[in-house]
Order: structure tokens, then sequence, then C-alpha cells
């Protein structure tokens, strides 16, 4: 489900809610309905998590559905699904630190 995966990139880089609502300029209860299930994110909103976490938007929505197959998918799938993931999380922190060093 995409609204399990955009709060678990949220988490992952230790963002509360209205530190992301702001950046992305959203009310924080419209970001906490979509990490809630009880709205679903339109396709602008998934393009600003895409660019803020400087994740390409097929790796979101591939994420998501890894995580909805959870229950149906073998063990040794889900780990490697999971090290691609986390390769990707890496890739996008790597991202980040490096526009950080270009700026000073």
């Amino acid at each position: 489900m995409i609204n399990n995966a955009l709060k678990k990139m949220r988490l992952f880089h230790n963002l509360k809610q209205n530190e992301l609502s702001q950046e992305l300029h959203i009310s924080n209860s419209y970001l906490c309905e979509i990490e809630n299930g009880k709205k679903s994110p339109s396709l602008e909103l998934l393009q600003s998590y895409s660019k803020y976490f400087d994740v390409p938007l097929s790796s979101l929505l591939y994420f998501s559905e890894q995580l909805e197959n959870e229950g149906k998918i073998s063990k040794s799938f889900r780990i490697k699904s999971a090290s691609f993931i986390l390769k990707i999380l890496d890739w996008s922190i790597e991202n980040e630190q490096k526009k950080i060093k270009d700026k000073i």
C-alpha cells in the first residue's frame, strides 16, 4: 500500500509529519490521512515525495507494491526486495549528503 510506503520513507529519514507536510506544502492533517490510508495521494503529491527524497517515482510505487504483497510472497523474495529497497534509500541519502557538501 502506497500510504505505508510513504510513511516508512518519512520515518526512515527521521522526519515528523509536520516537518514533511511543510516541505511538501500540504496540511499536516492531509498527510496524516494519507499515511493512515484514509485518503489516496495524488500523482502530483507522489511526484513531490519523489523530488523531495530524490527517489524515482517508480521506486516509490515498487516499494508500496512489495509492502502490499508481503504476506503473499516467499521469504527469500521479500529479503531480496528489502535489500533492493534499502539500496535505493542508501542512494537517496548519499545524494542528499552530496547536495549538502556541494553547498558548502
